[in-house]
């Protein structure tokens, strides 16, 4: 797996205007290539009138997975373009759909290339983007005891608490870059006098936090 990679803020449409035609980027986050599928859809049926709806989306944290689609216009001048900007922003997990209507003056092949990659380009920069880091998920069990206070630790040090359970123990799962585990350990023993226990499962992606 891949350490870390970089995604989509947040779902969003950035507007942008090139002689007199509109391009609408709609941008969002896709964790599968369905998602990513389903999204496009979504898109196009918003904007049945437009004259073209180009997509591009980038899943995987390695890149497996890149399409991209003109919708009518010259081939390679919308969705490979769109598709360029995601990579060279090294954005992944991620969908983009332009949207454009026709404003009555032709742009050539040059002049759409620069228009559906730019749309995706000024998209990113409005809604900004989030890396997303690999972690080792992992269960800490203790006590009701010391459960309240070790969840506040866990918070305060900047562990990615994902979900606390009660029963006859306390379960907190948390996430763990791979680097802090034999450290965590350690701390953990510590915070507790040997009282909670920590079994490591698989592994996941989060967004990076401060610790």
């Amino acid at each position: 797996m891949q350490e870390q990679y970089r995604t989509v803020a947040r779902a969003g449409v950035h507007e942008t205007e090139v002689n007199r035609s509109r391009f609408l980027c709609a941008l969002a986050p896709a964790a599968t290539e369905q998602e990513a599928q389903d999204f496009v859809a979504r898109v196009r049926r918003e904007h049945p009138t437009a004259n073209h709806n180009c997509f591009a989306y980038v899943i995987g944290a390695d890149a497996s997975v890149q399409k991209a689609g003109d919708d009518g216009e010259p081939g390679g001048t919308a969705g490979v373009p769109m598709l360029q900007m995601l990579l060279r922003r090294e954005t992944r997990y991620v969908v983009a759909v332009v949207t454009r209507y026709f404003g009555g003056v032709k742009l050539g092949a040059g002049g759409l290339i620069r228009a559906y990659g730019g749309a995706v380009g000024e998209a990113l920069d409005a809604l900004g983007t989030t890396t997303r880091r690999r972690f080792r998920l992992a269960t800490v069990t203790v006590d009701h005891q010391r459960a309240g206070k070790l969840e506040n630790d866990l918070r305060a040090t900047g562990v990615d608490v994902r979900e606390v359970s009660y029963a006859e123990a306390v379960t907190i799962g948390i996430g763990l870059p791979d680097s802090d585990v034999d450290g965590f350990r350690s701390w953990l023993a510590d915070a507790t006098a040997g009282a909670a226990t920590l079994e490591l499962g698989g592994e996941a992606y989060g967004d990076v936090r401060g610790r």
